[in-house]
């Protein structure tokens, strides 16, 4: 997937402005009208990969095409991610697990969640291999991967997780378990 603060730092880089970049990327044999929608329509979209929002989502096309007019490689633009989400674990024991991962070597993760005590730590664990096979899939060199972003955020109540604790005087008081969303992502030193 595309990372939005490589490529705003690889544009600034090579002194472009968004306007440059998307004339660039749109086809000169198009009529007038539609060069100009065209035109709008990816300088909205670059703007918005660069802040980091996927809307409209860039596919392989476009990413080509970007490395292709800044003069990279297309695996300096990407970042590869994985998630779980409504993972069966409460989000603040999952953080505590994900905070520990987070700016290492892919190698150094695994071997801190292997041998981490904490239940969190099996499902960080095989978000982590996913999106290492994600990377692989590429065919990205895996020693030279790091964790860029380990993050949970809150899922919600779990299905049918509804319980009751016996109070004083008879009485009866409801609890739940909480899900999380495991996201984790590598990227290239």
């Amino acid at each position: 997937m595309l990372s939005g603060s490589k490529l705003k730092r690889y544009r600034k880089a090579m002194g472009m402005s968004v306007d440059k970049l998307a004339e660039a990327l749109v086809p000169d044999n198009l009529p007038p009208e539609k060069y100009q929608a065209r035109m709008k329509d990816l300088r909205a979209s670059i703007n918005n990969w660069e802040q980091g929002l996927y809307h409209p989502r860039p596919n392989q096309q476009e990413v080509d095409a970007l490395s292709g007019v800044l003069g990279i490689e297309r695996q300096s633009l990407e970042v590869w991610s994985a998630s779980h989400l409504y993972a069966p674990i409460a989000p603040r024991k999952a953080r505590l697990v994900a905070e520990l991962i987070r700016g290492c070597a892919v190698q150094d993760a695994l071997d801190l969640l292997k041998f981490a005590n904490k239940r969190a730590a099996v499902y960080v664990d095989k978000v982590l291999r996913s999106a290492i096979a994600n990377a692989d899939e590429q065919e990205v060199d895996i020693e030279l991967l790091y964790v860029c972003e380990a993050r949970v955020d809150e899922g919600g109540v779990r299905l049918a997780t509804r319980r009751w604790r016996p109070k004083d005087r008879g009485r009866a008081v409801s609890f739940t378990r909480l899900a999380s969303h495991i996201h984790v992502s590598v990227d290239l030193e």
